[in-house]
């Protein structure tokens, strides 16, 4: 048994199932656990339903909480066989709002962070009528403007540009021990470099990145992305209307990727933000899930009083 096996053997153990969900010719994997009002929990890079696993089950018994595998991510199919250019944030909205379709959900809450939070921001401008509330974690953003990308922080996005080139997944995937070099650098990195906080996990990801399409699917947001992150560095990013949704962010004081302070331009963006600040890295569910939940029984329990019914 693969630790990636085992990892999932002990989520179906504690009443985690997964199933298929057939949208427009993609087959996307889905994890579900729980009863009560639909939150869908979008993951970032580079992660796949699995980071969930610990909030899940702290959730469960309020929500029904809704896992997928973002397309080309984890257990959900590769559209392309290689490199792939359409996986926008606006693409992956549209599979998100099929998914829920399938699941007989009109409104739901939703939680993520990175790649997920870029999700949301388009979900929201697609359909906003359909999000009872967001509860952002750790948050890419226009407001973010040129300090991206500033000579300072460009230690830090590298990954970003080496991942559009069409052979770095080839080579990331060489070998097992370049993929675990890789991957447990970001895992390890961005959560403060704390090890602990996915040591336990690094081999079920490793197994997940070595399956066939994994590594590629992944970068295809950056490849994807990438125009749209150039017009936002230059300052050229077409402007669109704050949004309406209810949202919350939790912010992590030690995030190397996204700083804290650059959380300052989100009413810009959001028209009623409010933000709390914990004693994280980027990956605020995987370090401290506790604080989400706690986050997510609040946020989400306010609005249900008021929310449009599902």
């Amino acid at each position: 048994m693969t630790a990636l096996d085992k990892a999932f053997a002990d989520a179906a153990a504690a009443g985690i199932t997964q199933l298929k969900i057939e949208i427009g010719g993609l087959s996307v994997n889905v994890a579900r656990f729980g009863k009560g009002p639909p939150l869908l929990l979008l993951h970032g890079w580079p992660e796949f339903w699995l980071v969930w696993r610990p909030l899940m089950l702290q959730l469960g018994d309020s929500f029904e909480l809704i896992a997928p595998d973002l397309r080309g991510c984890g257990d959900t199919g590769k559209p392309a066989s290689g490199p792939d250019a359409t996986a926008t944030a606006d693409r992956h909205a549209l599979d998100m709002f099929a998914v829920m379709d399938a699941l007989g959900h009109i409104s739901f809450g939703v939680i993520g962070g990175d790649l997920g939070a870029y999700v949301m921001q388009a979900m929201s401008h697609r359909q906003p009528q359909r999000l009872r509330g967001t509860l952002y974690l750790c948050t890419p953003y226009p407001g973010l403007g040129q300090r991206y990308g500033e000579p300072g922080h460009l230690i830090e996005v590298w990954y970003q540009y080496f991942q559009q080139l069409p052979w770095a997944a080839e080579l990331v995937g060489s070998s097992r021990e370049s993929c675990r070099l890789y991957f447990r650098h970001f895992l390890h990195h961005w959560s403060g470099d704390d090890p602990a906080v996915f040591d336990d996990l690094l081999e079920a990801y490793v197994d997940n990145f070595m399956k066939p399409g994994n590594i590629q699917g992944g970068f295809d947001w950056y490849l994807s992305s990438a125009p749209a992150r150039r017009l936002w560095l230059e300052g050229r990013l077409p402007a669109q209307p704050r949004i309406n949704v209810p949202s919350r962010f939790l912010w992590g004081r030690r995030d190397p990727l996204i700083a804290p302070e650059w959380s300052d331009r989100l009413g810009d963006y959001w028209s009623e933000p409010s933000i709390r600040f914990v004693d994280t890295g980027h990956y605020v569910h995987a370090e401290a899930p506790e604080i989400v939940a706690e986050e997510a029984r609040g946020f989400f329990g306010r609005l249900q009083n008021g929310a449009r019914e599902n």
